[in-house]
């Protein structure tokens, strides 16, 4: 889950990718990062098109022949990369209506003559841009993926380049995020439920026909005939976070067609919106304690000597900026929203937290909200100029109220707090207002499946993490027994998703498994 961009309820899938990337691309530009030196030898020489496999163009109804069938024609972008667009119906109930094209990027194979095939990845979100992530494969992976596997990843219909939704202003948009998300009166509970009835609104006047066609059903049947459009018999797919809703739907709908499937930082498909963000809150509460457990751990932790003193400094940082916003040298004043989408930015990636500690420590100690409020910004994809570089902060909203439009009023949401506050002492009440989020939603899913097992299909490597903020462990140990073929892989530590996290025997036996076929253990812990 996206490592989402807003939080609340389901809303909250939030994406590796968006916030591991973007802090590590903020700070490489600052000339503090550590991530992967990209080379620059020069422009990289267009790789071979693979001859298709038999059986690949096959459609699976007669009037989708024109798109199976179709070829991609790859040109250089975004320096060593290659880029082309893949057209897609907008209603696969209606294959001779309208199209789409929705925009790919790939990383071709270092090592042409140990290559697998192609790779598709998808970071989260919903609504992170797969082109990033592709783009950003050296810093996603590690090379053994990259030395045999072209890498591509796509920009799932209404997000990126794909014709994108588009619901708000930027302007508004920055309204919307520093908002308090947790409103204190009913007056100010019945204007956060406004604010996302006139989003809502606006994603309907503001986009096109697309806007009721963004459901993980049909970007799962994109897939599909992007699979088709790459050569592949069968897809080979690396889901993250809300990618592995996306993956999981896929074996659902074209079991026969699933290849070497990892879903790392699984979403559980079995529970109910409600449930998802209860245990999400729970899960945000657990790498919290873990990171301030460490800090006080140490002699000299400047929030406390214990576990509980730290808690309650940061708990009391969050109430002071409510009462009053923090001076920054960014123009504009660290707002409460923005002061906890800055706390929870770094709880994705245990790398990040001394980033964590000094956006606290200087909040804490000097009354400045800089820091906390760049990691909010990269959190949205917010860029410096006021533009957001991609929509994922409004697509994330769109698709997932597509896909769920339950919701609860801002009058309801009091008979909710005490289970969420027993979840989430920190963020219960957080997430129990993101249950009023898709109040406002005016379109309908025409494209629904039911139980998702994905009888049939190959083995589905499922990852989880025990303390994972944005999709606790528990999600994997129940989706890796939904799918029929599942098999769980376990990775004890902080974070969000397993893969490239530091654990070389979570990223064995997912490269073994990757590139060789060989099917971990189920229930290998790591």
């Amino acid at each position: 889950m996206r490592a989402s961009r807003l939080i609340g309820g389901l809303v909250v899938l939030a994406l590796v990718a968006a916030v591991a990337l973007g802090v590590a691309q903020s700070l490489q530009q600052d000339g503090d990062g550590t991530g992967s030196d990209t080379e620059t030898s020069g422009p990289r020489v267009p790789a071979p098109t693979p001859t298709p496999q038999p059986g690949s163009s096959e459609p699976p109804q007669p009037d989708l022949a024109r798109f199976y069938s179709q070829q991609l024609t790859w040109e250089p972008c975004r320096g060593d990369f290659e880029c082309a667009t893949l057209e897609v119906p907008i209603d696969y109930k209606d294959p001779a209506g309208e199209t789409i094209e929705l925009a790919l990027l790939k990383d071709p194979a270092d090592q042409l003559d140990q290559r697998v095939g192609s790779l598709v990845v998808n970071p989260g979100g919903p609504g992170a841009p797969g082109t990033s992530y592709a783009e950003n494969s050296s810093f996603a992976f590690r090379p053994v993926l990259g030395d045999h596997f072209d890498i591509v990843g796509f920009d799932p219909r209404g997000t990126g380049d794909s014709d994108p939704v588009d619901c708000i202003s930027d302007a508004e948009l920055d309204d919307l995020v520093a908002t308090d998300p947790d409103p204190d009166t009913p007056e100010e509970g019945q204007a956060y439920q406004q604010s996302y009835e006139a989003f809502f609104q606006g994603c309907v006047e503001g986009s096109d026909s697309l806007v009721g066609h963004v459901t993980t059903v049909e970007a799962a049947r994109d897939m599909d005939v992007l699979r088709a459009a790459l050569g592949e018999a069968q897809l080979l797919y690396f889901g993250a976070s809300y990618g592995t809703k996306l993956g999981a739907t896929y074996a659902e709908l074209f079991p026969d067609k699933v290849g070497r499937f990892v879903l790392d930082g699984a979403v559980d498909l079995s529970i109910d919106s409600r449930q998802l963000s209860l245990e999400q809150a729970g899960g945000f509460e657990v790498a919290l304690r873990s990171y301030v457990q460490d800090c006080v751990g140490d002699d000299g932790c400047f929030l406390g000597d214990s576990l509980d003193e730290g808690l309650a400094t940061i708990q009391d940082l969050i109430a002071q900026v409510e009462d009053k916003a923090l001076p920054t040298s960014l123009e504009r004043p660290l707002e409460v929203g923005n002061a906890f989408y800055g706390l929870v930015a770094p709880l994705y990636n245990r790398d990040y937290w001394p980033i964590l500690d000094q956006a606290l420590e200087s909040a804490i100690d000097n009354g400045d909200g800089t820091l906390l409020l760049r990691l909010s910004d990269i959190y949205e994809s917010r860029d410096d100029d006021g533009t957001y570089s991609d929509n994922s902060a409004e697509a994330i909203l769109a698709i997932n109220c597509l896909d769920d439009p339950w919701s609860i009023t801002a009058d309801e949401v009091a008979a909710q707090l005490p289970a969420f506050e027993a979840a989430s002492p920190t963020f219960g009440d957080v997430f129990a207002w993101g249950l009023v989020w898709c109040h406002g939603v005016q379109t309908r899913a025409t494209d629904t499946i039911g139980e998702v097992d994905g009888a049939g299909a190959a083995p589905i490597v499922v990852v989880g993490t025990t303390r994972d903020p944005a999709t606790p462990y528990q999600w994997a140990v129940h989706l890796a027994d939904q799918l029929e073929s599942g098999v769980l892989v376990s990775r004890d530590g902080d974070g969000h998703t397993g893969y490239n996290s530091g654990n070389d025997c979570v990223d064995e036996a997912i490269e073994g498994y990757l590139v060789d076929g060989t099917v971990p253990p189920d229930g290998l812990e790591c």
